[in-house]
C-alpha cells in the first residue's frame, strides 16, 4: 500500500486541538469532502436498517405484550432518535471532523471519555455488528447456495483451550469474504464506497416500501391486531426501549463522516434529519404490518427473522426466496455503512494520539483511512471465527445508549464552555428536546442496571477494559 501498515506503536505526536483548521492542516491526515447530504442520509438508512428490525421485534413483543404499547415503544424510540439526531446535528456542524461522538466527548469531557467511546466502537459497536451481520448474510445465502450456511467446522484452533477457539467453517468463510470484500471497496476511495452505499440504500428502501405497500394492500391480516391493548409495567416498557433504541442505532452515522461532507454546517444536519426521518417512517409502518399479520402474542413467539414469517403469511411460501434477497441486500447495505463509518472513529483517535499511529494515515492514492479500514475488518473477522460477536453486542448494547446520551449532554457542556462559538446549526427545541433525550437515556440505563445487571455489568467491564489501553497510548506524548 506504500506506507507503514504494520507500524503499530502508540503515537508520540502532539495531540491535535479540536479545531478543524488544525486537524486538516496536513494532507496526510485529512480526508476529502466529497459527500453530499443524500450520500450521508443513505449512510444513515443503511447503517440503521439491518438485522435488528428482522430479529428484535419478537423480543420487544415478549417484554411488551400489548400491541399499542409495542407500537408506542417504536414511536418513543423514533422520537428519541430524532431528538438525538438534532443534537448531533449541532455538534457536527460545530466540529465537522471525522469521529462522531468521539470528537464531542473528547471536547466536552476530556480525552479519556472520547477514548472509551472509540474503544467500545472498535471492540464491539461497529466490529461486532459487522461480524454478526456477515454471519447472518451467509445464513441467507444458504437459501440459494446451501453450502454457504454450513456451520460445520473444518478447522479449529484453540487459543485458550476450552474457553476461546478459532473455528473456521464454510459459513464463517463466506462471512469473512463479505467483510473483506466490503473493506476492499471502501478502501479504494470515497467514490466507490459512496456508489455502493447509495445503490444498496436505494434498493433497501425500495424493497421495504414495496413490501409494506403490498402487505397492506393485498395481504391477509386483521387491523384489530394493531389496536389490541393490555397492561404493561413501566419497567418492562423501559427495558424494551433498550433493544428498540439498539435497532434504531446508527441514526448518528452522518456525524462520523462529517469531515468528508461538503458544506457540513448545512448538509450534515440535513442528512441527519432526512435519514433518521426515513428510518422512523419505515420502522413504524413495518412494525404495524407485523401486527396486522400476527397478534402480538404470536409475534412474541417467532423464532428467527420476522420478515420471513410475515412474507410467508402474506404472499405464500414462494415469498421466502424473495425476502431472502431483500435480507441479503439489507445486510450488505449495513455492512457497507459500518465499514464506511467505523474506521473514521479510529482514524480520528489515531490522529489525536489515542490509537495506533498508522491508523491516522490516509492512503496516498485513494484518500481513505486504509489502515483503520483493514484493522476493523481483521477484528470483525476474528469475532466471526470466535463466535463472540453476538455476546459482545449483548453486553455492550447499552453502551450505545450510554455514549449517545453523554454525547447529547456534551451539547450542553459545549454551549456553556464556548457560548460564542460559531454554530451553523442549532439543535431544535434546545434545551428541552435534547434534555428529554438525555433524561430518557439515563432512565433506560438505570432500569437496565436494575433489571438486567448481568449483561449490563459485563458491558461496563468491556468499556472499562479500555482504560489500560488509554494509559498505554497516553504514555510518551505531551499533555492535552
Amino acid at each position: 500500500m506504500g506506507f507503514g501498515i504494520w507500524d503499530l506503536r502508540p503515537s508520540g505526536s502532539p495531540i491535535i486541538p479540536d479545531v478543524t483548521t488544525t486537524a486538516t492542516a496536513h494532507s496526510e491526515q485529512s480526508l476529502e469532502r466529497r459527500l453530499g447530504p443524500l450520500d450521508a442520509a443513505a449512510l444513515i438508512v443503511s447503517n440503521v436498517i439491518g438485522g435488528g428490525i428482522l430479529f428484535s421485534p419478537p423480543q420487544i413483543a415478549a417484554s411488551v405484550p400489548s400491541a399499542l404499547a409495542f407500537l408506542a415503544t417504536w414511536v418513543a424510540g423514533g422520537g428519541l432518535a430524532f431528538a438525538g439526531a438534532m443534537a448531533y446535528a449541532e455538534l457536527a456542524a460545530l466540529r465537522p471532523r471525522a469521529g462522531g461522538e468521539y470528537v464531542y466527548l473528547r471536547a466536552a469531557f476530556g480525552p479519556i471519555a472520547g477514548f472509551l467511546t472509540g474503544w467500545t466502537s472498535f471492540v464491539a459497536g461497529f466490529s461486532g455488528a459487522i461480524a454478526t451481520s456477515a454471519v447472518v448474510l451467509a445464513f441467507y445465502l444458504g437459501r440459494f447456495i446451501p453450502a454457504a450456511a454450513n456451520d460445520a467446522p473444518f478447522l479449529s484452533l484453540p487459543v485458550i483451550p476450552g474457553t476461546l477457539v478459532l473455528t473456521a467453517s464454510p459459513q464463517s468463510t463466506i462471512a469473512i469474504a463479505a467483510i473483506f470484500g466490503m473493506a476492499w471497496i471502501h478502501l479504494r476511495g470515497v467514490g466507490p464506497g459512496r456508489l455502493v452505499s447509495d445503490v444498496l440504500a436505494a434498493l433497501k428502501v425500495a424493497a421495504f416500501v414495496l413490501f409494506i405497500a403490498i402487505g397492506f394492500s393485498f395481504g391477509q391480516g386483521d387491523f384489530s391486531n394493531v389496536t389490541q391493548g393490555g397492561p404493561v409495567s413501566a419497567t418492562n416498557w423501559l427495558l424494551a426501549l433498550i433493544p428498540v433504541m439498539f435497532t434504531y442505532s446508527g441514526w448518528n452515522a452522518a456525524s462520523y463522516v462529517a469531515e468528508e461532507v461538503r458544506d457540513p454546517g448545512r448538509n450534515v444536519p440535513l442528512a441527519l434529519a432526512l435519514g433518521t426521518g426515513a428510518v422512523i417512517a419505515i420502522y413504524l409502518l413495518l412494525n404495524a404490518l407485523y401486527l396486522y399479520v400476527l397478534p402480538v402474542n404470536e409475534l412474541a413467539a417467532v423464532n428467527g427473522s420476522v420478515l420471513d414469517v410475515i412474507a410467508d403469511r402474506l404472499l405464500g411460501a414462494a415469498a421466502g426466496n424473495t425476502m431472502g434477497v431483500v435480507s441479503i441486500v439489507s445486510l450488505l447495505a449495513s455492512i457497507s455503512a459500518m465499514t464506511f463509518a467505523g474506521p473514521r472513529v479510529y482514524f480520528a483517535m489515531a490522529r489525536d494520539g489515542q490509537f495506533f499511529r498508522s491508523a491516522a494515515r490516509v492512503h496516498p492514492r485513494y484518500k481513505t483511512p486504509a489502515v483503520a479500514i483493514i484493522a476493523q475488518a481483521v477484528w470483525s473477522s476474528l469475532l466471526v471465527l470466535t463466535a463472540q460477536a453476538q455476546a459482545l453486542l449483548t453486553y455492550t448494547g447499552f453502551a450505545i445508549i450510554l455514549f449517545s446520551g453523554v454525547a447529547v449532554v456534551s451539547l450542553f457542556v459545549l454551549r456553556a464552555k464556548q457560548p460564542n462559538a460559531e454554530r451553523p446549526f442549532r439543535a431544535w427545541g434546545y434545551p428541552v428536546v435534547p434534555g428529554i433525550y438525555a433524561v430518557a437515556a439515563a432512565l433506560i440505563l438505570i432500569n437496565g442496571l436494575y433489571t438486567a445487571p448481568g449483561p449490563t455489568g459485563a458491558g461496563a467491564l468491556v468499556i472499562l477494559a479500555g482504560i489500560p489501553l488509554y494509559l498505554l497510548f497516553r504514555r510518551g506524548r505531551p499533555e492535552a
